[in-house]
């Protein structure tokens, strides 16, 4: 790709092109018309889609227009977007490309994608688009064969994104079926799905029968302690950027310098897979310790520090289960904020696997599950912020 300088080219653009951008109203690009009321032979399980306003919803028995097709919202939700490359009825909720003339319909679609329709929202308590507004905007187009060049490489971003959605997705709810599956349920002593190797019947104790110390600095602040927090230093883990299941190291929070790191965490320091609980606001986010750096532990979250009969990664998903959840949940006290404390906590009970070794593999496949679900948000959000900063940067 070449880099663009003048004011009718892109910044960004395929090797190959350099003349200028032809500018022309939007009318004469891709008009905009309103779809029409459905009939009453509407059928669910027709074989042409219906596009509302927020996207395609339904079939019909009948189509409209001609595919492919490119519809955005006319009122209720407006902005959205939908490339349709079939036969399809645009909803009257909806506005349609009745003219494509000389442009490839897919670069249309990213046209008005990278267009920010809701910027021309005229209605007041009902979003509504005015398409004359819209038409009446002068926009620059390259030549189609640049056109189709642009559409093709979107098509490709959009591809890989649905890709990793969909993993991400299925991970998602593969983990949420084992976090059932792995667990008894119902009152059963042993739970659906077991590693082979272990057998017999899992223990009902106290969660905190195998925790020889829960460190709980609740109502401790750097002044109380004579210091003050510091712009830089160790990192202090709070409700803040304890999240379910890491630390959020991009949320802005406190730092301490050496002396109060030392007079806070005096023989309690926090060790590398140390599993950490939100007690309130938010109640229940459950992270362990990453790496082998030093934290200090700050207010409503507390840290286990657990006897050799407990597997760390097993407790870290022993609580983000949903009996646990559940269980946890009917604990907590309080109006806006829930919180559970930790005189609470050594009531509730749970079923254990004798086996720390059983333990440990539970603990390890979940933890290995989370690292591919992680890898593929990540991946996703890397995909989603080039297509965002390419929209910007691919178009005049």
């Amino acid at each position: 790709m070449a880099q663009g300088k003048d004011s009718k080219v892109p910044e960004i653009r395929f090797r190959g092109f350099s003349e200028k951008w032809t500018t022309k109203r939007v009318d004469e690009i891709a008009p905009l018309q309103r779809g029409f009321d459905l009939p009453t032979t509407v059928v669910k399980d027709g074989v042409h889609p219906v596009v509302y306003s927020n996207g395609i919803l339904r079939c019909h028995n009948e189509y409209k227009c001609t595919g492919p097709g490119v519809v955005t919202g006319r009122s209720g939700t407006i902005g959205k977007v939908t490339y349709v490359s079939e036969n399809y009825w645009p909803h009257n909720t909806a506005l349609w490309v009745t003219n494509f003339f000389e442009n490839n319909p897919l670069y249309v679609y990213y046209f008005y994608t990278q267009f920010k329709l809701d910027r021309f929202n005229a209605g007041s308590t009902i979003p509504t688009l005015n398409r004359n507004d819209v038409h009446a905007i002068k926009e620059s187009t390259p030549c189609p064969e640049e056109q189709i060049q642009i559409g093709a490489y979107f098509k490709e971003l959009d591809r890989l994104i649905g890709l990793h959605q969909r993993k991400h997705g299925k991970l998602v709810m593969l983990k949420q079926a084992m976090l059932q599956k792995m667990f008894p349920q119902n009152g059963a002593t042993t739970p659906e799905i077991r590693f082979k190797g272990f057998s017999g019947d899992w223990v009902e104790k106290v969660l905190l029968d195998d925790v020889q110390r829960v460190v709980d600095f609740r109502g401790r602040t750097p002044k109380k302690l004579g210091f003050d927090w510091s712009p830089s230093g160790y990192l202090a883990l709070s409700a803040l950027n304890v999240k379910n299941g890491y630390i959020d190291f991009s949320v802005e929070a406190h730092f301490g310098n050496e002396e109060l790191y030392k007079t806070w965490m005096s023989d309690s320091e926090l060790h590398k897979n140390q599993v950490l609980f939100t007690t309130e606001a938010p109640m229940g986010n459950v992270a362990q310790i990453p790496d082998d750096g030093k934290y200090i532990l700050s207010q409503r979250t507390i840290a286990f520090e657990v006897k050799k009969s407990l597997s760390e990664d097993f407790l870290a998903v022993l609580l983000r289960s949903p009996l646990m959840v559940r269980k946890l949940s009917a604990l907590s006290s309080g109006g806006t904020a829930k919180g559970v404390s930790q005189r609470s906590l050594s009531s509730v009970t749970s079923s254990f696997p004798i086996d720390v070794e059983e333990q440990q593999k539970i603990g390890t496949y979940f933890r290995q599950l989370d690292s591919l679900i992680s890898k593929h948000a990540t991946q996703l959000e890397k995909l989603k912020q080039l297509k965002s900063a390419c929209l910007e940067k691919m178009f005049v």
